[in-house]
């Protein structure tokens, strides 16, 4: 009997590690990065990562979910990471990195049909901005003196609460405010704001090699223009030379 569990256990040992070597991907809706499209996780930043894990060699799952759930689930449980995530000063203590997805300014949203002349941070301060809990935007715009910001679940409601005139503004990426054009979706530039740096953000426990293989992957598709071919098969122009933002990080 002590031979055939013995035996049995040395079977499952190869699986059990297997196992624990999987990576949890969690993500949003939030086109054109990630999001979902007949039935299927797709988006720029989703394209990338797949080639990232197939070439490093490392299992993964994915799954989308509201965005402050997926961010505290990759914070607290080991071998979870989310994207696609802001980078800060902040962010960058309590997670571990692969980066970067994309690098992109920020945009404060307007309906097609609403008038705010020469726009300032001061000025849209006074007005109704919506965005979506946990993400990076809310914690951008609150640090530059927005408060009692609209707090939604996704990106849709946001966009929904714009449109029906609930919030006046809502802070996106130009990429995403570009694929929203091409989408026809009836909404205008109020004004832009700062630049940002985006990736993997990465529970702490995560196993350092898993790290290093996967940013040597990311590296390597940024440098053989795999990344900026992705970006175009969106519709998209090409990022900044993201390889560049990185090495001087």
């Amino acid at each position: 009997m002590k031979t055939l569990f013995l035996l049995l256990g040395l079977s499952l040992a190869p699986l059990s590690s297997a196992c624990a070597q999987t990576i949890h991907f969690l993500t949003e809706e939030y086109a054109p990065f990630n999001y979902t499209k007949a039935g299927a996780i797709t988006g720029i930043a989703v394209d990338q990562m797949k080639l990232v894990t197939e070439r490093a060699g490392i299992d993964h799952t994915l799954e989308i979910m509201p965005w402050a759930r997926a961010f505290s689930l990759a914070e607290k449980q080991p071998m979870h990471c989310v994207f696609t995530a802001g980078y800060n000063r902040d962010r960058a203590t309590r997670f571990v990195w692969i980066k970067p997805l994309l690098k992109d300014q920020m945009v404060m949203l307007k309906r097609q049909d609403a008038v705010y002349d020469n726009l300032t941070i001061v000025k849209a301060r006074e007005l109704k901005v919506g965005s979506q809990r946990g993400d990076f935007a809310v914690e951008a715009l609150e640090q530059i003196g927005f408060h009692d910001i609209d707090l939604a679940a996704d990106i849709d409601i946001t966009l929904r609460k714009l449109l029906s005139g609930r919030i006046d503004l809502m802070p996106t990426s130009v990429k995403t405010y570009e694929k929203m054009r091409l989408d026809g979706v009836p909404v205008e530039k109020a004004m832009m704001l700062a630049g940002q740096v985006y990736g993997v953000a990465c529970n702490k426990d995560t196993p350092a090699d898993l790290i290093e293989r996967m940013q040597a992957e990311l590296d390597k598709l940024i440098l053989s223009g795999e990344q900026d071919r992705i970006f175009a098969a969106y519709g998209l122009p090409p990022n900044p030379r993201t390889s560049q933002t990185r090495a001087h990080k």
